[in-house]
């Protein structure tokens, strides 16, 4: 190593005394040059003159062509020169003082002028030597030579004809194969061909508004551009399946009047590695010549995910979609990253990413790459003319004109798209497309059922807008058709409100499997789910029940829909806990109403009794501890007195965490048990309204729990003590059948 570290660095030229030796290829290249050159030229002689003997074609050669042994002269003072230089310090000295003035004398030239100069010289010294050779050939001067050039090429076209097109041949099979492996996937609507409007999108108006601003830009550009500033060409369209973003894009197109080009999803999935390439170089030449044929061009890649992804967190740094965006990072309560530093915030993300190995590569062979260089690449001119002419001339290409160029995106998973596409100047504006808010939802309805017949009343469709909380533009239109479905198939053509709950019912619980249960089972199974509605009524403000049935589904015996009345995006450990009371209700209620035993049926409640409760305890402070589970799981943080190994502390971590967990839920089940036996003759009064309507609305739920007269169950009569009576006879004789497995000696009571 010392001796390494002592050696000194190589000389620069400037430092040099003399000049660097030539190898020996350098010193001779020439003179073999000259010689292989003299040679043919006796060749050549030779050949036109058979009789010639090869001394005397030398001799010939050596006097007709005094130009070559004058080449060679000039090599020999060259090499002179060289050796000269490279063993006199001062005369090496003398010539770098020369050139070093000739070379401030260049350069007060500018680079351009230089660059055509020495263009010019190569190309003078090009026409010289194919004057000489020519002149060889037909045996006459250099100059007169150069113009029988044409009759050399002419001459020569068969033969260059047949290779250049066996070459072309080859080139144009691989050309066509991708060209046409290129093709699809594509589709370009003009003006004329979208009459989609905003007034077609409904519920979206805080979204629209937005986009309206970058239209607005689109077609007037100079509004911002003389300013200094630039037109925001790039929007990406977030959320939810069916929330409209396909609609936004086309009605952005027909609002413009500009052409309007969707690319398909799979449009950049292909077998063959740079085919992708291709499509997106294709894709963008085309709108590049709409965008200067009509003023602008609307482009909408749906589905963007699908161009793959260099790994979600791939630098480390604070991401548009991961601090405050991405939902269960920091919650979706109160934008949790907002307020953290971007150092934090990156490590935060990095931490749930990256070690929770929710980081992931991607990429199409170059396709998303290829994307991003024309999203925001460098604008090279454009034309043959521009490109070749104007060079040749001497002038310079003109910039390429300034393309409008609208690129919307859409996607419901924004945390997969790689970091280079979401920069600004790729895509400048993000709007999220959400679930649309009550009053979205309504004028949707409103929009939808316009199209058709019906009797609906305004008050029914703000009713119907409450009762479907998560529905979506694609959700609400489905609602709508299958409502206007059920109509025709009853013999009507308008929609009444009882179609729109048949068609909500069926979409949201599939249709029912037809089946009959025996009675016993029957009266267990309305019991279960009387229990969750009797406890849903008492505890359970925040949400309404929607509907409760006992009629079998594909992956369900009965159920109790909740609803929320008002659009709340925040979540109380209150609400929570009469949630987990809401699930717990159904084993609490069977181990009551069946003398300690429960079915198979409450495994599922008990298991989104369990989530909500870890969930609690673990994650969002609404437990007994404050620690983050999630946290102490990842950086293996011990519990108080941890033991001394990993698998030790984790299991420490875990146990106490269920501890806690159970201590939770056994507290909440013991409040169950109490509030369904101070409501044992509702919860009793509702499963015999079950077996009897056997599904039933929310209205009518609480009609029978409060005794008051429903929509369609009258509960007036289940106030009565002999009715009270009678299905308390019934519940024992069902209870009796339960343990003999026989039928109940008793009749379901009719209600007069």
């Amino acid at each position: 190593m010392s001796q390494l570290e002592n050696k000194p660095s190589r000389a620069r030229d400037t430092d040099r005394k003399t000049r660097i030796h030539l190898s020996f290829y350098d010193r001779t290249k020439f003179f073999l040059l000259f010689g292989i050159t003299f040679f043919i030229l006796v060749w050549s002689n030779l050949a036109d003159n058979p009789i010639l003997s090869f001394s005397d074609s030398v001799k010939d050669v050596a006097q007709s062509k005094r130009w070559l042994l004058g080449l060679v002269v000039i090599e020999v003072i060259r090499q002179v020169h060289f050796a000269l230089a490279e063993l006199l310090a001062p005369y090496h000295g003398l010539w770098q003082r020369y050139f070093s003035f000739v070379d401030r004398l260049l350069h007060k030239l500018s680079d351009w002028t230089r660059f055509r100069l020495s263009r010019v010289i190569k190309w003078l010294l090009f026409v010289f030597l194919l004057s000489v050779v020519l002149g060889a050939i037909y045996k006459e001067t250099p100059v007169r030579a150069l113009f029988l050039a044409p009759k050399a090429f002419f001459s020569a076209l068969p033969m260059l004809g047949q290779l250049l097109f066996a070459v072309f041949f080859v080139i144009i099979q691989f050309a066509a194969i991708f060209w046409f492996l290129s093709r699809g996937g594509v589709e370009t609507y003009f003006p004329d061909d979208i009459r989609t409007r905003f007034s077609d999108v409904w519920g979206q108006d805080h979204v629209l508004n937005r986009i309206r601003e970058n239209l607005l830009f689109l077609e007037t550009p100079e509004e911002i551009e003389k300013h200094g500033g630039y037109v925001p060409g790039g929007i990406l369209l977030w959320g939810p399946p069916g929330t409209g973003k396909t609609l936004m894009a086309e009605s952005m197109a027909g609002e413009t009047g500009k052409p309007f080009v969707f690319v398909d999803p799979g449009a950049f999935t292909n077998m063959f590695m740079g085919v992708g390439i291709l499509k997106v170089k294709s894709l963008f030449r085309k709108l590049r010549k709409l965008a200067l044929r009509y003023g602008g061009v609307v482009v909408f890649i749906d589905e963007a995910d699908s161009l793959g992804n260099r790994g979600i967190v791939s630098s480390g740094g604070p991401q548009r979609f991961s601090a405050s965006s991405t939902p269960g990072v920091f919650g979706d309560s109160c934008h949790g990253g907002a307020y953290l530093s971007p150092s934090a915030a990156s490590a935060l993300v990095h931490e749930k990413f990256v070690m929770g190995g929710a980081a992931g590569g991607g990429g199409g062979s170059g396709t998303l790459q290829a994307l991003l260089t024309e999203l925001s690449g460098l604008k090279k001119p454009r034309g043959f003319f521009n490109r070749i002419v104007r060079r040749t001339l001497g002038m310079r290409p003109k910039n390429p004109p300034k393309y409008r160029i609208l690129v919307v995106m859409a996607t419901n998973m924004p945390e997969a798209l790689d970091e280079a596409l979401l920069r600004p100047g790729r895509i400048d504006r993000m709007y999220r497309v959400g679930y649309p808010s009550k009053a979205g939802r309504v004028r949707t309805y409103e929009g939808y059922l316009a199209k058709v017949s019906h009797s609906l009343s305004a008050e029914e469709i703000d009713k119907l807008a409450t009762i479907t909380p998560y529905a979506t533009g694609a959700t609400i239109k489905d609602t709508i058709n299958e409502a206007l479905i059920f109509a025709i198939r009853n013999g009507r053509t308008s929609i009444e409100w009882s179609d729109v709950v048949k068609a909500k019912q069926q979409k949201e619980l599939g249709p029912s499997e037809d089946v009959e249960y025996i009675e016993r089972e029957r009266h267990a199974v309305a019991v279960h789910e009387a229990c969750h509605a009797v406890m849903a009524h008492r505890v359970r403000q925040h949400m309404s029940i929607d509907l409760a049935t006992i009629e079998k589904g594909s992956d369900y015996l009965g159920m109790v829909a909740s609803i929320p009345p008002d659009d709340q995006f925040t979540r109380w450990r209150t609400e929570y806990e009469s949630d987990i009371l809401v699930s717990l209700a159904s084993l609490a209620g069977e181990r009551m109403f069946f003398d300690g035993d429960n079915s198979s049926g409450v495994s599922g409640d008990l298991e989104s009794a369990t989530t909500i409760a870890s969930l609690m305890e673990g994650h969002w402070g609404m437990g007994s501890t404050i620690s983050s589970h999630a946290s102490n799981r990842r950086f293996e943080v011990g519990a108080p007195g941890g033991g001394k190994g990993k698998d030790d502390t984790a299991k420490q971590i875990r146990v106490a965490l269920s501890d806690r967990i159970e201590d939770n839920l056994t507290g909440l089940l013991v409040k169950a048990e109490e509030i369904l036996i101070a409501n044992r003759k509702q919860v009793l009064a509702l499963a015999h309204a079950l077996e009897t309507h056997k599904t039933m609305s929310g209205e009518d739920v609480a009609a029978v729990i409060d005794g008051l007269q429903g929509s369609l169950v009258d509960g007036r009569p289940y106030m009565e003590i002999d009715l009270q009576e009678r299905i308390e006879q019934y519940h024992v004789a069902s209870l009796v059948a339960h343990r003999e497995h026989r039928t109940p000696d008793v009749a379901l009571p009719i209600i007069a």
